[in-house]
């Protein structure tokens, strides 16, 4: 890497460049960059920073939905083969000994 005193601005080739973007890693001047939180981006990332957020939260959510889905069909299954195991415990011994037929 060069550095910054020798780089350009990546959008104005004419200015020599006054900060690097920490997430692309590309030079820019005084217009093209801006300070978000502490950090100096460039338009570019600062965009997909914050299109990220909802999108990380709609993920978040899309998960914990598939969860709570899972959950309850495994809670449905389970309630499903307790009854049919309660039905068979009530089947009386003399069906299993053939003692029901006549």
């Amino acid at each position: 890497m060069t550095s910054l005193a020798q780089s350009r601005c990546y959008h104005h080739r004419q200015r020599e460049a006054v900060a690097r973007c920490p997430q692309c890693h590309r030079t820019f001047c005084r217009e093209c960059i801006c300070d978000h939180e502490g950090k100096a981006l460039c338009s570019d990332c600062l965009v997909e920073s914050q299109l990220s957020r909802p999108r990380r939260m709609a993920l978040w959510r899309h998960g914990l939905q598939r969860l709570a889905g899972a959950l309850l069909g495994l809670g449905l299954c389970w309630f499903l083969f307790h009854l049919l195991a309660a039905l068979l415990l009530k089947i009386p011994h003399t069906f299993h000994e053939g003692q029901w037929l006549p």
